[in-house]
């Protein structure tokens, strides 16, 4: 259970769920804590604040089944972000908005215990003046991405912007579009997901398709290349459920590769893809879920036109997708 003092947050829970055994424990924490970094984690066990039954661990720890894990984590001081010189890939600025592609592995705004290495301490170095509609730790930032997640996101600069364009998310008239690598061959080649969402009944920080307690939630999907065992589908959310294509590609038996949450590994290794023998020191090619927002189209209501961008898709899921095509499209198999 959390217990909270001046200094700091401690967490303490024992590890019950057999499907975590084996794992690394920085994977295991990055995993069940998403709303801290991946670096965030690695740092506090380094630091001596994450114990296993009782003694300090490191990121190598293997988890056991009925481990008990400790984390203390930095209570915040205040509300203040801290610019950060980290380089942005801007995709498209004015003086009202901006649109950049997000990296993998970064968390969109600073929380408890994960002040730094966000995409708004990167903004509040970069960009001069920000949206402050939704408070100082969310500067600029009318909607999100999982931190795994990569690709195309809007940035406000103007509160009066900033409204009108989360008019725009709230009304469903902002279209997306996600690219995502999802495991076995999909059988159609589109198809409309109309499953509810909602929290899972065990695990509070997943989702969970909820007939009895979830809101609706709608996704389209479009094959784009079938790789026999992988396919590469287009998405487009119709709803902004949270993990909502993460969900419903598990929920139609095709999760996204290696969606640590919702898919059927946590990585994939080379080794994997040409079906060969793993070598003992084996890196992965891929170690967090193959899904880019890949499009964003919205109404700038300043300029009044409509605008479309589009975010390059990060280099893990272009040499995950080159070595498909290398390999050539297998028999399609279907489970």
């Amino acid at each position: 259970m959390p217990q909270e003092t001046a200094e700091k947050k401690v967490i303490e829970f024992v590890v019950k769920r057999k499907m975590y055994v084996g794992r690394r424990l920085d994977k295991y924490l990055s995993a069940r804590f998403q709303q801290y970094s991946r670096s965030f984690i690695q740092r506090l066990v380094k630091e001596g604040a994450v114990k296993v039954g009782g003694q300090p661990a490191k990121n190598s720890y293997i988890i056991k089944y009925r481990d008990t894990v400790t984390l203390e984590i930095p209570a915040v001081e205040e509300e203040k972000v801290r610019p950060e010189n980290i380089p942005l890939n801007i995709i498209y600025e004015d003086d009202f908005l901006m649109v950049v592609n997000k990296p993998p592995d970064m968390v969109v705004h600073p929380a408890p215990g994960n002040m730094s290495g966000t995409l708004v301490n990167a903004l509040a170095f970069h960009v001069q003046n920000l949206s402050s509609a939704n408070g100082p730790l969310k500067a600029g930032i009318v909607h999100r991405l999982d931190r795994d997640t990569s690709g195309v996101m809007l940035v406000i600069k103007s509160d009066l912007v900033h409204g009108d364009v989360a008019k725009q998310f709230e009304r469903r008239t902002i279209n997306k579009e996600y690219l995502a690598l999802v495991e076995r061959d999909v059988e159609l080649d589109s198809d409309v997901i109309e499953l509810p969402i909602g929290r899972h009944v065990v695990n509070r920080l997943k989702m969970a398709i909820r007939h009895d307690a979830g809101k609706e939630a709608s996704s389209i999907y479009e094959v784009v290349e079938r790789f026999g065992d992988f396919t590469l589908v287009k998405v487009m959310p119709k709803t902004g459920r949270t993990h909502q294509i993460r969900v419903h590609m598990k929920a139609i038996g095709h999760p996204i590769v290696a969606d640590v949450d919702y898919g059927r590994r946590d990585c994939l290794y080379r080794s994997e893809i040409f079906r060969e023998a793993p070598k003992p020191d084996e890196q992965p090619i891929l170690d967090r879920q193959a899904l880019h927002a890949y499009k964003l189209e919205f109404y700038h209501p300043i300029l009044k036109k409509q605008l479309s961008f589009q975010a390059e898709l990060p280099e893990d899921m272009k040499a995950v997708l080159k070595l498909l095509r290398e390999r050539g499209h297998v028999k399609k198999i279907r489970k």
